[in-house]
């Protein structure tokens, strides 16, 4: 199986662009060659490299060791120091916390008193040369200069698999270090016990982004320990097997005449050792590192084959497998093998037939994520609202940030709402929908998060909190949702009620600048000054993470109501353009880091901005959706570890590439329809079922053919710009005939 390591990935930055590239035989292709791990871990991607199984409870990666935005997944592509390898890892995310339980081989007797401390202080951190790198779907590899230490990481979806091969090593040993940390992350208590020669026990209880993080976690060694040493709180213990304290840690020797290699197994838990011992056993016991290669590798092939693409550029299929297996990473598993898992209160919860998730990135994964996962993985997109409902039950509201089992309550919104009517309009139903209603229904009568003024006034005025505009205009289509399963189940006083409330979005909008804006309670007067262009990170604003230009367009729910305000569709797909044509300078002391991948006013690397180019659909004016979703397209992902125009956030930027260069987009994720965008390639197969597929062909597509001519669903002529849900999980071929000039006569 071929690999992407650092020496190629850089010729392909040099030259890839200028070579000419050869068609493939699809049939023989193996899809995880196409991936490359690499992308998003430079810029602002925050991805890491590291090894994991699809939604994985363990992600098995290098820590860099460094303190900052840029490393929030642990790894930075511009780094040259590893601290180690811990086993829990977020993927893209803003917010850096996890790296938990770290392991680090060494080839010394360290001085274990400095463990837990800054980067400049670890005894153990190495030296790498992105050159040895390799990362594969399920797997890394690098080589420790500072040892000459070969690591190689696998992971299944319960254990971590590590192998060390030590070369020229006088004392083949391995640390244990559970007062690492960075970012937001800080222990509170942790433990470590050494209960055999080839096991190790212990604990890890933090707070940061979570709250009550706590890891349980067994580590088994294929080698005897020989020795070992303890910390605990800065200080060396007398004891040789175990350590208590806020921060320990441990050094643990394997015999230096004899070892060569060891192949380590980690297993974690949220409830107990004895879950995690559990989870080892059931999953990792009488297994190779090897073999849990190529059985992960195996079920990467299977799940990113349920995309075929078909098209002469391998760097095109490069970038789409990559995204796909992006889409594919979070959320992350969270039940134990008996169904067991933490939640924040510290009860434990236990499921019956289904897998709880955490990790849930609402926010940002409602827009394409969660959708994608909809059509590729219903089962799993049941269990990710069975867990909601368990979380719900614990706090009395739907999830908006779910991490470990703590609510993070981390941006605007409440998009749990969103995303389980996305599924239930769907028909994915494997859970109780009265139960899914009353969450739904019960997390926006709420009072917390701006919805007490929000009900009172009909909107958030400015005074009453920051970020105002947003939370109103996301609140708006809460509601939109909530009204839809209402009128579903036939409720209709609750229809009503949330209809009427997710009008909101007209007290904001102000006709004579043509933005929303922040409005005072009184409901006639602005926020005054107003600069279209400014942006205050998350303080003293009425925009999250961006400006006016961004956040104005966020009305999924009432497209042509929402143009009616402009003045009609001319007006409209003027202002439309202007955004994507108007200078890219933003103003302010306080500029969010997010606004990234600019195209005039329009902000790529944030989620706000990713429905706004197939607005153009329902203005009648479909090309220019076309022209510049395909601008997107071709300037903001590439092959290059800066392949991301922003962070990743848990699949959705890749989901958006995923959908759009398919030639569809969920503009309104709960409408459960897709507008037609600009295909990138010839022919797409999904995998609807083992027996049923949905064929995409776009005859002619090419960077000059962007513009759609025609378009077929299964032979029959179709004048809209959308399909639906239900017609795309029917199987079928939707063609599009392409060229390179607008057809102004379809579509509209």
């Amino acid at each position: 199986m071929s690999k992407f390591s650092f020496p190629f990935f850089f010729i392909v930055l040099l030259v890839g662009s200028s070579c000419k590239e050869e068609r493939q035989n699809d049939t023989a292709e193996n899809f995880t060659e196409f991936v490359n791990p690499f992308i998003g871990t430079g810029g602002h991607g925050h991805t890491f490299p590291g090894a994991t199984a699809p939604f994985g409870m363990v992600q098995p990666s290098p820590d860099n060791g460094t303190t900052g935005w840029d490393w929030c997944s642990g790894y930075h592509i511009t780094d040259s120091i590893i601290s180690g390898f811990g086993q829990l890892h977020l993927s893209g995310t803003g917010i850096g916390d996890l790296a938990d339980l770290l392991l680090m081989p060494t080839g010394k007797t360290l001085d274990v008193s400095l463990f837990g401390t800054t980067r400049d202080s670890l005894p153990y951190t190495s030296r790498f040369s992105h050159s040895s790198e390799i990362a594969s779907p399920g797997y890394y590899k690098v080589n420790l200069e500072s040892n000459n230490i070969q690591v190689e990481l696998t992971a299944n979806e319960y254990v971590s698999f590590h192998k060390y091969t030590y070369q020229n090593t006088n004392e083949p040993s391995f640390v244990i270090d559970l007062g690492y940390a960075v970012n937001w992350d800080t222990p509170t208590e942790s433990s470590i016990t050494l209960e055999s020669e080839t096991q190790i026990v212990g604990y890890r209880h933090s707070t940061g982004w979570a709250k009550n993080q706590k890891v349980f976690f067994v580590v088994e060694t294929s080698e005897p320990i020989v020795s070992s040493q303890f910390m605990a709180n800065s200080e060396t213990l007398d004891s040789k097997n175990e350590a208590k304290g806020i921060k320990t840690g441990g050094q643990f020797f394997f015999d230096q005449d004899s070892t060569k290699t060891v192949e380590i197994k980690i297993a974690v838990s949220s409830v107990s050792i004895a879950n995690a011992k559990e989870n080892l056993i059931s999953r990792g016991n009488s297994i190779s590192f090897d073999e849990v290669k190529s059985q992960t590798n195996n079920k990467w092939e299977a799940l990113l084959s349920k995309i075929k693409i078909e098209t002469p550029q391998d760097s095109l299929k490069t970038i789409f497998y990559t995204a796909l297996y992006h889409t594919q990473i979070a959320p992350v598993l969270f039940s134990d093998v008996n169904g067991e898992f933490r939640l924040q209160n510290d009860s434990i919860d236990s499921t019956q037939d289904w897998n709880a998730y955490s990790t849930l990135s609402l926010w940002d994964t409602f827009r394409a994520e969660n959708p994608l996962l909809n059509i590729l993985q219903p089962e799993r997109a049941n269990d990710i609202v069975q867990s909601m409902l368990a979380y719900y039950d614990e706090q009395g509201r739907l999830p908006v940030w779910t991490l470990y089992g703590n609510e993070t309550n981390t941006m605007t919104g409440n998009h749990g709402v969103s995303v389980i009517t996305d599924t239930y309009l769907k028909g994915i139903r494997g859970y109780n929908v009265d139960k899914a209603y009353e969450a739904v229904r019960n997390t926006m009568m709420g009072d917390i998060r701006g919805l007490a003024p929000y009900k009172k006034y009909g909107y958030i005025p400015y005074t009453e909190l920051d970020e105002s505009v947003t939370i109103s205009l996301e609140f708006a289509y809460n509601d939109w949702c909530v009204a839809q399963i209402a009128k579903d189940l036939g409720k209709e006083e609750d229809y009503k009620y949330f209809s009427n409330r997710s009008k909101a979005y007209k007290y904001l909008f102000d006709t004579d600048t043509g933005f929303m804006r922040g409005k005072s309670g009184d409901g006639k007067s602005w926020n005054e000054p107003f600069d279209p262009k400014f942006s205050s990170h998350r303080e003293h604003t009425d925009y999250t993470e961006g400006n006016a230009w961004q956040h104005s367009w966020f009305v999924l729910h009432d497209v042509p109501g929402f143009i009616e305000l402009h003045g009609g569709n001319q007006t409209f797909t003027k202002k439309l353009e202007q955004l994507f044509t108007e200078s890219s300078e933003i103003s302010g002391e306080n500029v969010s880091a997010d606004i990234s991948g600019l195209i005039g006013q329009y902000a790529h690397g944030n989620e706000p901005s990713h429905h706004i180019a197939y607005m153009f659909n329902s203005a009648k004016e479909p090309w220019k959706t076309q022209y510049w979703v395909r601008q997107i397209l071709d300037t903001q992902y590439t092959q290059q570890p800066e392949g991301l125009s922003g962070n990743e956030d848990c699949g959705q930027m890749s989901a958006w590439y995923v959908f759009s260069s398919l030639g569809l987009y969920p503009m309104n994720p709960a409408s459960a329809q897709y507008e037609f965008g600009s295909p990138l390639f010839e022919k797409a197969t999904i995998a609807i079922s083992d027996t049923k597929n949905f064929t995409i062909i776009a005859e002619n597509t090419s960077p000059i053919n962007k513009y759609i001519q025609a378009v077929k669903l299964n032979g029959e002529s179709l004048q809209r710009t959308y399909i639906t849900h239900t017609e795309l999980m029917t199987g079928g071929t939707l063609e599009f005939e392409m060229g390179p000039d607008p057809n102004k006569n379809w579509g509209i």
